[in-house]
């Protein structure tokens, strides 16, 4: 049995896209995979607003966040924490053997500037990570007020992930001056797991060829060295490059606007919903994720009951917490290929299950 999925990735994939996935393979040394890397890459470089490179990984997000820690630390790395996936970044640089601080916000908390900057100016850091949209909270960091900071410590190499933002949210790269976005399929771009993507700057790149102990896998030279022609350094996951493809054709037709409209309107519309039966964004409002939402359980649901009656009623699934979080906490998926009337089409279903469950 299948479900569409609500949650806050994977999420659904559209026939179109399994489809494409279909594509008979090529040699991954081919002419013709260097058209199809050709055709994708300018594209996504569009969509990140980046001159830099955009390299693909076959992996998931996390070997590209590991990867951006090995080819960039030589001193040590600050991971700012505010939601599971953020506080993990931390770990994950430990256990790379690299110097880590960590700069901790309560979970439901964006990222602070001014508490950024305070630490960046201890010079102990020359690698900051941050992860925009903490999907674990449904809380989205301002991007542009860190950047004002990040501008101020030319030394240190910016890395973000925008796994759950990409294509749902503008991010412009070059204006904003990240040096490295990392981001994945499974979200926004509504793509099945399994790749990634890489877009560093000249200086992260300069800043990898330093450092010792980067790998082979995730090594951002031999990322490069493969990029300039149309390559990757091992065998990729061809299939999700050709869903990718297909993808790019179907965010184009859109229109860039008109798809982070969509994404606004889709997210509201859930927003005024759970307000309307007494629940409470997780987040203050102006720092809620556009890609999800993240509602405090106030009124004491009995959350896996919920879903699995969702489930089995309508094959449908929402998220019900992460982490310390969970029960206390649901979370529900608006981006990707969701329209306002297949969020409207859950609601009304939950609509029918929901009061049976309120307290």
């Amino acid at each position: 049995m299948s479900y569409k999925l609500f949650i806050p990735g994977p999420i659904a994939v559209s026939e179109k896209t399994y489809k494409a996935m279909a594509t008979p393979i090529v040699g991954h040394r081919s002419k013709d995979f260097q058209n199809l890397v050709a055709s994708v890459e300018p594209r996504l470089k569009e969509l990140l607003y980046t001159k830099d490179p955009v390299y693909l990984s076959t992996s998931s997000s996390w070997g590209v966040m590991e990867g951006s820690v090995r080819n960039l630390t030589n001193k040590a790395v600050l991971n700012c924490g505010n939601g599971a996936f953020s506080d993990k970044w931390f770990d994950v640089s430990k256990r790379c053997g690299k110097e880590a601080g960590f700069l901790s916000f309560e979970w439901g908390k964006p990222v602070d500037p001014e508490a950024l900057e305070k630490e960046l100016a201890t010079n102990k850091y020359d690698v900051v990570t941050i992860v925009h949209n903490e999907t674990s909270t449904g809380t989205m960091s301002d991007l542009g007020e860190i950047s004002k900071v990040l501008k101020k410590f030319p030394d240190v190499v910016s890395v973000v992930d925008t796994v759950s933002s990409f294509t749902a949210v503008p991010i412009k790269k070059d204006e904003l001056g990240i040096d490295v976005v990392v981001t994945g399929c499974q979200k926004a771009l509504a793509i099945p797991p399994g790749l990634a993507f890489l877009s560093p700057s000249k200086k992260a790149l300069e800043r990898a060829a330093t450092v010792e102990g980067r790998g082979y896998y995730f090594d951002f030279l031999e990322f490069e060295k493969n990029a300039e022609k149309n390559m990757t350094p091992s065998t990729p996951v061809i299939s999700l490059i050709y869903a990718l493809d297909s993808k790019l054709d179907d965010i184009f037709a859109e229109g860039f606007d008109k798809r982070f409209a969509r994404h606004v309107e889709n997210n509201n519309i859930v927003r005024e919903w759970a307000y309307g039966y007494g629940f409470e964004l997780l987040p203050e409002e102006k720092f809620g994720s556009k890609s999800l939402n993240c509602f405090k359980n106030t009124r004491n649901v009995d959350l896996p009951a919920v879903i699995a009656d969702l489930k089995k009623r309508f094959n449908m699934v929402f998220d019900g917490g992460y982490g310390k979080l969970k029960g206390n906490t649901f979370r529900i998926s608006n981006m990707g290929d969701e329209t306002p009337e297949t969020m409207r089409e859950l609601l009304g279903n939950l609509d029918q299950i929901l009061p049976a469950y309120l307290k």
